[in-house]
């Protein structure tokens, strides 16, 4: 199973909050690790951390001062969802393994490592696909293949 972590939730919080900030023509466009910790109640010194993180990796940027805080570096629009996990939690993963782990005791033998691999490939190319501007608008996934549409289930009643 897929799972972000915590971490990975907070970070793409603010980022969001920042987004909505830097769309709105009266906004500051620039928000405190307080600020944004406190309206999502989130542990300051964690937020603070991983606010740090994305800076450090071009997705904000950090202003001093009575009215500084952190605004996005770039439009919501070229900020991936993928490059938001990774700057928080690293390259994505969905096996122990990875392409120089040979100390693994299957790795020659394993049948299932490359088809695994590919799968990882193409969810990171889904997260790439989805920018901030879509998660800070909500917008649904335009031109996305069929596969990739949400889908809803029902339940009928037994008759």
């Amino acid at each position: 199973m897929l799972r972000l972590s915590k971490k990975t939730d907070y970070a793409l919080m603010a980022m969001k909050h920042l987004a909505l900030q830097s769309a709105t023509p009266t906004g500051p466009g620039a928000a405190s690790a307080r600020e944004i910790a406190e309206h999502y109640d989130i542990p300051i010194e964690l937020l603070a951390k991983i606010l740090q993180r994305l800076a450090r990796r071009g997705l904000l940027t950090s202003h001093q001062g009575t009215r500084g805080g952190y605004s996005l570096a770039r439009p919501a629009t070229v900020i991936s969802v993928a490059d938001v996990i990774q700057a928080v939690d690293g390259p994505l993963t969905v096996t122990a393994c990875s392409v120089h782990d040979t100390a693994c005791g299957q790795y020659s033998k394993c049948n299932v490592r490359d088809p695994l691999w590919r799968i990882k490939d193409r969810i990171l190319t889904s997260l790439a696909a989805c920018s901030l501007d879509e998660i800070a608008t909500d917008a649904p996934l335009i031109g996305a293949a069929p596969e990739l549409q949400p889908v809803t289930l029902s339940r009928r009643a037994r008759e």
